[in-house]
């Protein structure tokens, strides 16, 4: 463009310093001088317009070289590290496809973990000092949303997405991104909470004890056997009384009460706070009785860890946590043994409906130009699309987050090799097909609320487990059943104490 440029600025002085001459020569050669200006200004009028031509085409061949430059989108993420990453694998495809062809280029600036981009977003968003800006899109739960002072600088989808296309969504994963009337969080990769058990250990106790995995299926079904499995333990040492070892552990006992409330047909929360009712105390019960009397791990960390190391052999906790499963437990004394570990759906209420947490987070939006908004929905659209999808939630234990995404799930099933990933989708399968997906409720409160309960729920359970074993081996003769039961009763109140 800079070459026609010049090209046309020289033609156009030449003609400028000899428009006299040729003005005059084209006098001589008509009769009329006047004939002959008026010849040599239609003259001067073409190359005018040619020169102007040339110059409209110099400045459009450059506004082309512009428009070629790549829009960047800048990502945070969860999904992996920084340099192996499903996410990351999926976003280069993209680059080198469809991002290629419409000029988006995706970057990923941030990649860790959900908390760690909850306070980045939280201070961005604040401008807070020393904060990083935000980035174009990142992963988000709605309760980061929420906690937003202005949260409005997010885009709504459904300024991008059609009815129809939003139709082809899990209505549920939809429905949990609508803050304030405004979809904000876009669902892009679901979990839920799945039931894991180590296989190897369990048959080895159900073949002694006459325990099922069926058993498992109900919440009532799982603390009795777990109460059982710590006794079974415990007696493989006679000589060593009270060494029994847990059964069960659960990441999640602020869902256990609030999903189980709703698939009971009542209600977990009363306007801001926890509604301790009857309910409440029938679905404490089951739950206090295995872990006062040992059947329920009480220590922190993930589910994961006590299974990794024999001291539980089942599990509820997140589908992506499969990620960290593995075929080995290493027992205390650096001794290992091969597992198979398999997934089944969350156990539910005996008489209630099938009902379980929704979980994983979604994509944000930042509001900014025309043209870096539609860049983010032409990259979105192609990674919710059902095929893309799948491909990449396959990859780090998540549900897909269209329906036609299920019906393509038994194909993709058929070609998984390792053997807890075709159990775990298989439990996909089957809890969409029959279970209801729970959205929790979008209160102020929700987060404290949330983080009371957990810590007091295992405080409370681990003083009564400890408490009651202190009572039992002073007077062995007691009725232990009457002991528990006082036990249960006991925490139960000192629970409520630590709660607003």
């Amino acid at each position: 463009s800079l070459v026609i440029y010049k090209k046309t600025y020289k033609i156009w002085m030449f003609f400028e310093r000899n428009s006299d001459i040729m003005l005059n020569n084209s006098g001589r050669r008509n009769a009329d001088a006047k004939t002959g200006g008026v010849v040599m200004l239609q003259k001067r009028k073409k190359v005018l317009g040619i020169c102007s031509g040339l110059f409209l085409l110099g400045l459009c061949t450059s506004c082309g070289a512009q428009s070629k430059e790549p829009v960047t989108l800048e990502l945070w993420h969860v999904y992996g590290a920084q340099t192996d990453s499903p996410l990351n694998d999926m976003i280069d495809t993209f680059n080198k496809t469809l991002g290629k062809e419409k000029g988006i280029n995706v970057q990923v600036s941030l990649v860790s973990n959900t908390n760690s981009i909850h306070e980045a977003v939280i201070a961005a968003s604040n401008n807070d000092p020393g904060a990083s800006e935000l980035p174009d899109m990142f992963i988000s739960y709605p309760k980061t949303v929420l906690a937003m002072k202005n949260s409005d600088i997010l885009v709504d989808y459904r300024s991008y997405f059609t009815e129809e296309e939003l139709a082809d969504f899990v209505p549920q994963f939809v429905e949990e991104g609508m803050i304030d009337g405004v979809l904000k969080v876009l669902p892009l990769a679901k979990s839920t909470e799945i039931l894991f058990v180590n296989r190897t250990l369990f048959d080895r106790f159900a073949e002694e004890s006459g325990a099922k995995v069926e058993d498992l299926g109900t919440w009532e079904g799982l603390f009795r056997t777990a109460e059982h499995y710590y006794d079974w333990t415990d007696q493989k040492t006679p000589d060593i009384p009270g060494d029994g070892k847990s059964f069960f552990v659960h990441d999640y006992y602020f869902n256990y009460f609030q999903v189980g409330a709703k698939s009971l047909g009542g209600d977990f929360f009363t306007g801001n706070q926890i509604r301790y009712d009857e309910l409440f105390r029938k679905m404490w019960e089951p739950y206090a009785r295995a872990a006062i009397s040992g059947g329920v791990w009480l220590q922190p960390g993930y589910a994961t860890e006590p299974l990794r190391t024999g001291d539980a052999i089942v599990s509820v906790a997140s589908s992506a946590s499969v990620l960290y499963y593995t075929n080995i437990v290493t027992y205390p004394d650096n001794t290992t043994e091969e597992v198979r570990v398999e997934a089944y759906p969350c156990p539910i209420f005996a008489g209630g409906d099938k009902m379980v947490m929704q979980r994983g987070a979604g994509i944000c939006t930042v509001k900014s130009d025309a043209e870096h908004e539609q860049a983010a929905m032409t990259f979105l659209k192609w990674l919710t699309e059902a095929e893309n999808n799948v491909a990449f939630v396959t990859q780090v234990g998540y549900m897909p987050v269209k329906k036609q995404g299920f019906d393509l799930m038994p194909a993709a099933i058929k070609k998984m090799e390792e053997g807890r990933y075709k159990s775990l989708y298989g439990a996909f399968l089957e809890t969409n097909a029959e279970y209801t997906f729970y959205t929790a409720p979008q209160l102020d409160t929700y987060l404290e609320l949330e983080s009371r309960l957990e810590k007091n729920v295992r405080e409370k359970l681990q003083e009564g487990n400890k408490a009651y074993r202190e009572a039992v081996q002073e007077a062995a003769t007691q009725d232990k059943e009457a002991q528990l039961q006082s036990f249960v009763e006991s925490t139960y109140q000192e629970f409520r104490a630590s709660m607003p």
